[in-house]
């Protein structure tokens, strides 16, 4: 199995390098590397898919964040593969070369087939069906060839025909000094093909809006922010172009009585009695999947912590599970009866000189501080 070279050193750049270096970087690395100055030559050619590679991930906030915590395999986990070739990547930053270097990818002639629009969708989940996963069918709005066309644009019996501007490249180019500038030919937009008998369907442009059901499979461990990737469940392509792909973004909603941390713990907060606390007992207490007794031991303080291991939520990057971390409330009681608050009284009567005795400890110790 090939090892990644780290993104950040293959562009360069520290771990905190603002979008604006990172974009720069990219920049020179695409320009010397770019493969209409690099013909034939394999090495330039892999340096330009890496190099295309790590900005993608850099320049997005979200991906740069999981491969942070993550790196390639958190990526991996989210659906992401980098790009399959050339196409991939001038169809993803296109306009970014027109801009960059004055001129286009040099390959967008009429007869290659373009990818199709990534399309996002966002799902609500429930705290449970994201801790474990689940399955369920989305209706999916998008645009798909045309069934009488076949995306052809064109009437039955008809072709297009080359746009006579461009001689069916798409492109209009001119010399610049050292440079060949192309343009996009205005009169097919980049086409090469002008339609003369549009399809009445789809009125010539290839493409009708249709809903598709779709299959979602959530892996257990998905949090708010989580992005999955359906890879060709997108727009439809462009002269015969591979479809787009669909980007489900997750948002979960609220627990009543567990909150999740650190991506894998689920903390919860238990109720118990001064009584149970002094003397010690044994709870029920609400779990994931079901319930557990939980040992409350003599003497436990407000707020202390108790643990069920591997209770938690598994994790995205191995499926371990993380922990249950269990916070006790010490509720104080009121509206208390007569012969309750005697013997209450009795009893802190029996506790009055060990704290006036442990006061006047910490007060001594205080002065003798002080007088130092």
């Amino acid at each position: 199995m090939t090892t990644k070279r780290d993104y950040y050193e293959i562009l360069g750049v520290s771990r905190d390098a603002r979008d604006s270096e990172i974009k720069s970087k990219y920049r020179k690395l695409a320009m010397k590397f770019h493969p209409d100055r690099n013909p034939d030559d394999k090495a330039a050619e892999e340096q330009f898919k890496e190099a295309a590679e790590a900005y993608e991930v850099l320049r997005d906030p979200q991906k740069r964040s999981i491969y942070d915590q993550y790196g390639h395999q958190g990526l991996e986990g989210q659906g992401f593969s980098g790009f399959g070739g050339f196409d991939d990547i001038f169809s993803s930053f296109g306009d970014i070369f027109e801009d960059f270097f004055g001129f286009g990818s040099g390959r967008r002639s009429s007869g290659r087939g373009r990818r199709g629009n990534d399309l996002r969708y966002d799902m609500k989940l429930s705290f449970m069906e994201a801790a474990f996963g689940t399955e369920t069918q989305i209706d999916v709005e998008k645009l798909a060839n045309c069934p009488s066309c076949g995306g052809s644009g064109c009437a039955s019996g008809t072709h297009p025909e080359a746009c006579p501007h461009c001689g069916g490249s798409g492109q209009i180019s001119r010399s610049q000094g050292f440079f060949t500038v192309r343009t996009t030919c205005p009169h097919c937009r980049g086409n090469g093909r002008i339609i003369t008998h549009p399809c009445d369907n789809c009125q010539g442009g290839g493409k009708v809006r249709v809903t598709k059901k779709v299959s979602v499979k959530i892996p257990a461990g998905v949090d708010n922010g989580s992005r999955l990737r359906l890879s060709g469940e997108g727009g439809a392509g462009e002269n015969g172009g591979p479809p787009g792909d669909l980007y489900v973004f997750i948002h979960v909603s609220p627990h009543e009585f567990f909150e999740r941390h650190n991506a894998v713990d689920v903390v919860c907060q238990i109720p118990i009695s001064f009584i149970q606390a002094a003397l010690g007992d044994k709870v029920r207490v609400p779990t994931l999947q079901g319930e557990k007794t939980l040992v409350i031991p003599k003497g436990t303080q407000p707020g202390e912590i108790f643990r069920f291991h591997g209770e938690g939520i598994p994790s995205l990057k191995n499926g371990r599970r993380g922990d249950q971390i269990i916070q006790v409330d010490v509720k104080t009681p009121t509206n208390l009866s007569r012969k309750q608050e005697a013997l209450l009284r009795d009893f802190a009567k029996l506790e009055e000189g060990k704290f006036t005795n442990k006061l006047k400890n910490i007060l001594k110790g205080s002065q003798a501080g002080a007088a130092r």
